[in-house]
């Protein structure tokens, strides 16, 4: 009795543990019963089920990164080698509906070949060197935008698409290189170019400098000259002025009384010379002779 007890015991517990299953936090379950997909999606956590009857299906919502690698077209025509990556994910809610009109194969039955198609006709609109530099974001927002056309309204949000890695034909990527050198060497002769030209612009500015600061020398000069010449003719001018004026004042000054007590003065000191003088006058103007008799 107590071995069928035991034996029924470890028949319940092996039924509720394989009627149990863990969803993980990067997951959501859904659950298939009689091959059916219920619409309800389990979140993260602890779900139990009848596993007589009903599967737990548990599908990624996390970021995914879809490698490719193939031969993309050019618009010369040339093969192109392309290592890319879609980064998409799956809404939680839309998982019932991809599990039933794409399956869990949903990369290679869905994503893949619409990348496929829409990566040969953006390239093949652009030349081969664009594809490898200048227009590389332009070409992967366009394949994108074709993959959202087609994979979003399924539930896939496509997050990015990335040319990692484009390989051109060698023939190509020696002319390209070529053609870059001759360009930087292009760009290096017109900034030294720039630099000569500035530098004879300077050397003109130098040069316009220094004869304008001549010229305003020797206008400066020219001026000191006049504003010299003007000084002196001013200064004669009064002291010619001051002399007139002074003659005048002497003039006025000697009247005929001072005339007079000058002729007088003068008498008297030719008297008190020694020598002897011969004084012929009318009693006005005076006439000397002076006969030098000194010792008689």
């Amino acid at each position: 009795m107590n071995s069928k007890s035991n034996v029924n015991l470890l028949i319940v517990v092996s039924i509720l543990m394989t009627s149990c299953a863990t969803v993980m936090p990067d997951q959501v379950g859904v659950k298939r019963t009689f091959g059916r997909i219920q619409d309800n999606v389990r979140p993260p956590g602890l779900v139990g089920f009848n596993p007589f009857t009903t599967m737990l299906v548990r599908v990624p919502i996390r970021t995914m990164n879809l490698a490719i690698t193939e031969n993309l077209p050019s618009k010369e025509g040339l093969t192109i080698r392309s290592e890319s990556s879609i980064l998409y994910r799956i809404q939680p809610s839309s998982v019932p509906q991809i599990l039933k009109e794409t399956g869990m194969a949903f990369e290679e039955m869905l994503i893949l070949p619409v990348f496929r198609s829409a990566a040969s006709d953006v390239c093949s609109e652009y030349d081969a060197k664009n594809m490898h530099s200048s227009k590389r974001a332009e070409i992967e927002e366009k394949i994108k935008q074709r993959l959202i056309e087609v994979c979003g309204p399924k539930g896939f949000v496509i997050e990015s698409v990335l040319l990692k890695s484009i390989t051109l034909p060698a023939g190509l990527s020696k002319s390209i290189e070529a053609k870059l050198e001759a360009e930087q060497d292009a760009l290096r002769m017109q900034f030294v170019l720039d630099r000569q030209k500035q530098e004879a612009q300077r050397q003109i500015i130098d040069a316009e400098g220094a004869k304008e600061i001549a010229r305003i020398q020797a206008e400066g000069k020219k001026n000191a000259t006049i504003i010299d010449a003007e000084a002196r003719a001013r200064g004669n001018e009064i002291e010619a002025e001051g002399i007139k004026k002074a003659n005048e004042l002497i003039s006025l000054s000697l009247t005929p009384n001072v005339l007079k007590f000058k002729q007088i003065e003068a008498f008297q000191k030719l008297s008190a010379s020694p020598n002897t003088k011969t004084i012929v006058t009318d009693g006005k103007t005076p006439i000397v002779n002076m006969l030098g008799n000194e010792g008689n």
